[in-house]
């Protein structure tokens, strides 16, 4: 092996930074050439990159989203589009790809090593919701931001003796949610999994007030649903894998919440602070031991695999395995957490 490309695809989250350049310092240190592939699936498509050594890498580690840039682009939209895919691929010189990415980047990632090339996969995902996996990086970050947030709402929701609805991320799993929400002392945990009872939430927040708690704090994923509804969008454009862009169901549950209970109530959207800045400690050195680990598995031929956490080490799973069913969250953890509720 003398060379292998590397992209960063679908959201950004932090993290990035520290798989590239351990990839890059593990590649050196190898005798092996890195060609960095900028916008995700768009820079193979349109062949744009950048030659990736030390120099390049210098100084990234705690910095967020990744230096390479990032797009949602799907290359399947277009049969075209695959055959750039390949053609570039192959006039690159590289013997194989490392991508990293969520469930809709390593969906492509799959298909094009059944079509003959070298791919390694890297989860990415804030939303904590690729399987086989025990964590990704990017989700702890988010984590502690979003509990940051929810410390902060306390102060201000008691002193106004509000409700105040802090609506995270989280498209089809509540991860987030249910962490930060935890870890922040939230009084009501609402997520994707768990249909809302809205008359359920209002005679909880109903309770609190009762035994003399005059404010409260709700945490609602974004892509929670209320009973036989659907899930609030912002507008009803698709991505290009087919997704609605989340958001509003905070703002809609503050409403019904207001209109139900008399109570005044406020809603902060965290949104992409979640994303931003620089990586927890934890984020640094999972992104880090992923890098590692994935130029290994390049290194010893084991296309179609993907480094994932188990425990406390990084094994190699199949990417078709990681994506073959999203990780929800476990109703265990979310029951304990209704023990604080109201």
């Amino acid at each position: 092996m003398k060379k292998i490309g590397i992209l960063t695809g679908g959201g950004d989250c932090p993290g990035l930074n520290p798989v590239i350049r351990a990839v890059v310092r593990k590649a050196h240190t190898d005798g092996i050439g890195v060609i960095g592939i900028r916008n995700g699936w768009k820079g193979l498509i349109e062949n744009d990159t950048v030659a990736l050594d030390l120099g390049a890498v210098s100084g990234i580690l705690h910095r967020g989203g990744t230096i390479l840039g990032t797009s949602r682009t799907n290359p399947y939209k277009n049969k075209e589009n695959v055959e750039k895919v390949k053609y570039n691929y192959k006039g690159l010189g590289i013997d194989a790809l490392i991508v990293i990415g969520g469930e809709d980047t390593l969906g492509v990632a799959a298909k094009l090593c059944d079509e003959g090339l070298n791919v390694v996969g890297v989860p990415k995902t804030i939303d904590n919701d690729l399987s086989h996996t025990d964590y990704t990086f990017g989700f702890d970050t988010a984590v502690n931001i979003a509990t940051e947030a929810i410390d902060r709402l306390h102060t201000t929701a008691e002193s106004h003796h509000r409700i105040i609805v802090c609506e995270v991320m989280g498209r089809h799993a509540g991860w987030i949610a249910v962490h930060a929400g935890i870890a922040g002392g939230a009084d009501i945990i609402l997520i994707p999994e768990v249909p809302i009872d809205i008359e359920e939430v209002c005679a909880s927040l109903k309770k609190r007030r009762e035994r003399g708690k005059l404010f409260s704090i709700v945490v609602v994923a974004e892509g929670a649903k209320f009973k036989k509804g659907q899930a609030v969008t912002q507008e009803e454009k698709l991505d290009a894998f087919g997704h609605v862009r989340l958001g509003g169901i905070g703002q809609n549950l503050s409403e019904l919440i207001e209109e139900k209970t008399g109570y005044e109530t406020r809603v902060t959207v965290l949104g992409h602070i979640q994303r931003g800045g620089t990586p927890t400690a934890f984020d640094r050195v999972l992104g880090t031991r992923f890098g590692v680990e994935a130029m290994d598995l390049a290194k010893n031929g084991k296309f179609g695999y993907m480094v994932s956490l188990q425990g406390n080490k990084i094994e190699a799973v199949t990417i078709k395995e990681a994506i073959g069913q999203l990780k929800t969250v476990d109703m265990d953890l979310y029951n304990m957490s209704k023990i604080f509720f109201g």
